[in-house]
């Protein structure tokens, strides 16, 4: 590898000065860095780790965890396909076998003339729209085969006239369409000017604390912790600083609520954070945007700056002595455990997305160890709904336990996809009807870390006290093999563990194990107890929600779907773990002649 001249190393430190040298826009940096050179050297890692004052260990250890900074060199342009079990049924793969015959390199090549590098990702937030892919962190939908010529020659004409760049022209496929099929009563009226910031602002900050909590406004992650709860604990709690984060890393295979929210709603989502800055007494609040929804980054700091000029954002903010807040954007670089809040909090801090250890909670010891809000898009454009609408008017909507409306991320086997905004209480069978999904197999709900539910509990409801939800909801028709997604979703968490506790980490890659031999036919009655044995196990002692929930896709099919696990298992013999055959395979090839079988 040609070394790194001094040219290039005055780049690298001119991006380190350029934030300051301050470790914890360690991400910042890198980033800039990838972008700039296409990798991310041992020699640019030096020059960092001087400029930030770390040890290059601790840059080498966090340019390594995350999937979209690269080593060593690859291809100019970087394609990479979404591979999820939805945009597998839409024809990923007759897509991906189009780019792999046009560039003549097989997935996780690049091209003998350096200008092409193809790969699969996961989930890119694109489920409604896919096939879909990331080529240089610009998003392109709904591809077919016969996109591909006309992607490449696009691409090749832009590379050899300009730097690639998100404002190169546009090239084909390269656009998101709305996702809002159904708005309901939180993404209905106004989303722009200050009315919800002069709402707040008519009250105390424990006053908009009381409103949140009258409400029973709970978090829309998925988890559902009281949010009124959250703000009074963070601003009753010490430290110098107080900090609202929100979660916009949406990394669930299925959900993409919050990228409708930021294309089409993002000031509900910034006056919810701002009016929470308010509560808590914080003057800075920072969002952080998943890396595959970079296109979105440019438009959403545009809507940032006019807000300030509008005096939304920045000092004495609605002409309110002492009200100072802002919002910097913060972007991921392709980590699914990222949406762990404490895995966030490492990543904002410049280091790998590794969950801490709790308590304490962020509430008292967030970001930069001091009091931390941290919540989700949906969440803040609910709270904002709140302070601006009444607690009592959002009430109205939803059951006891589970007031509001709930953003639904649906895809996969129905005629309408896209985002649904329903009031909890809904019954899956109601929201099958509104998509127009008929000969339903089973639907996924909350993604892999959720739960299959069969047919015959369609009738349960959507809210925390019974089917509770992050929104992603993928559709699967009667003739899709369960036990094959089920095997797909247990890949996605064995390439997404952070490898730090030995349950995930080992057992994951265990579990897949397993389940491939029962999706082949090669198991046994004892393998399918073995295999619910150590589902249980590693969600028991993993550490953090990763780990906990990456067992669900077995358990969950195992309770609807027994009949499925059943038809593939062999009788109670000695099965091999591998087929002698298949291993053999390429010295079969390679010699021309079948294994001669042992003379009796």
């Amino acid at each position: 590898m040609q070394a790194m001249n001094q040219s290039d190393l005055s780049t690298i430190l001119d991006i380190v000065d350029r934030f300051a040298s301050d470790p914890t826009r360690l991400m910042d940096i890198v980033l800039a860095v990838q972008r700039r050179f296409g990798h991310v050297s041992d020699e640019a890692i030096d020059a960092i780790a001087t400029g930030v004052g770390k040890h290059r260990v601790e840059i080498e250890q966090m340019v390594t965890f995350y999937a979209f900074f690269d080593r060593k060199p690859r291809g100019r342009c970087r394609i990479r396909l979404s591979r999820t079990p939805i945009s597998g049924l839409k024809g990923a793969q007759e897509v991906a076998s189009a780019f792999m015959d046009a560039l003549a390199i097989g997935m996780g090549g690049t091209t003998a003339d350096g200008e092409f590098s193809l790969d699969w990702t996961s989930d890119i937030g694109m489920a409604d729209q896919e096939p879909a892919a990331l080529i240089d962190m610009r998003m392109l939908t709904c591809l077919t085969p016969a996109d591909v010529p006309l992607i490449l020659r696009a691409l090749r004409l832009q590379m050899h006239a300009t730097p690639l760049a998100n404002g190169a022209a546009q090239l084909p496929n390269e656009s998101v369409r709305s996702s809002v099929v159904q708005a309901g009563p939180i993404l209905s009226g106004a989303v722009s000017g200050d009315a919800a910031i002069k709402a707040a602002l008519k009250l105390t900050p424990d006053q908009v604390i009381e409103a949140i909590t009258t409400s029973k406004l709970r978090g829309r992650g998925g988890a559902g912790f009281p949010t009124g709860m959250k703000w009074r604990e963070t601003r009753k709690a010490g430290g110098s600083e107080h900090y609202v984060v929100c979660n916009a890393d949406e990394g669930e295979p299925g959900t993409f609520k919050d990228r409708a929210l930021l294309t089409d709603f993002a000031e509900l989502v910034f006056d919810g954070m701002t009016i929470a800055g308010y509560a808590i007494g914080a003057r800075h609040g920072i969002l952080y945007l998943r890396g595959e929804y970079t296109y979105l980054w440019r438009s959403l700091e545009d809507k940032l700056a006019a807000r300030r000029g509008a005096g939304l954002l920045g000092t004495c903010i609605g002409a309110q002595s002492g009200f100072d807040f802002d919002i910097r954007i913060q972007l991921g670089a392709g980590a699914y455990i990222c949406g762990e809040e404490s895995a966030l909090l490492e990543s904002l801090e410049g280091k790998r997305g590794t969950p801490r250890e709790r308590p304490p909670f962020p509430t008292e010891h967030g970001y930069l160890k001091q009091p931390t809000v941290i919540d989700n898009v949906e969440t803040f454009a609910c709270a904002t709904r709140v302070v601006e609408r009444g607690a009592s008017w959002f009430l109205g909507f939803g059951t006891r336990q589970s007031t509001g409306t709930k953003l639904m991320s649906v895809s996969g086997d129905c005629p309408n996809p896209g985002v649904y905004e329903v009031p909890f209480g809904l019954t899956i069978n109601e929201l099958l009807d509104l998509v127009g999904a008929t000969e339903v197999g089973y639907v996924q709900m909350s993604g892999p870390s959720g739960e299959a539910v069969a047919p015959k509990d369609f009738g349960r409801t959507i809210a925390y006290e019974d089917v509770s939800t992050g929104g992603s909801t993928m559709i699967f028709g009667k003739h899709r093999d369960v036990l094959d997604v089920a095997l797909q979703f247990i890949r996605f968490f064995v390439d997404e563990s952070c490898g730090w506790c030995t349950p995930c980490r080992v057992g994951t890659t265990l579990l897949e194990r397993e389940m491939e031999k029962i999706v082949a036919g090669r198991a046994t009655q004892s393998d399918l107890r073995a295999i619910g044995s150590l589902a249980n196990t590693v969600a028991r002692m993993s550490r953090c929600g990763l780990g906990q929930t990456a067992p669900n896709p077995i358990l969950t099919t195992m309770r609807d779907f027994p009949e499925m696990y059943e038809a593939r298992l062999r009788p109670e013999v000695f099965m091999p773990s591998v087929d002698l055959r298949d291993a053999l395979r390429d010295a079969i090839d390679v010699q021309g002649r079948e294994p001669v079988a042992p003379a009796n």
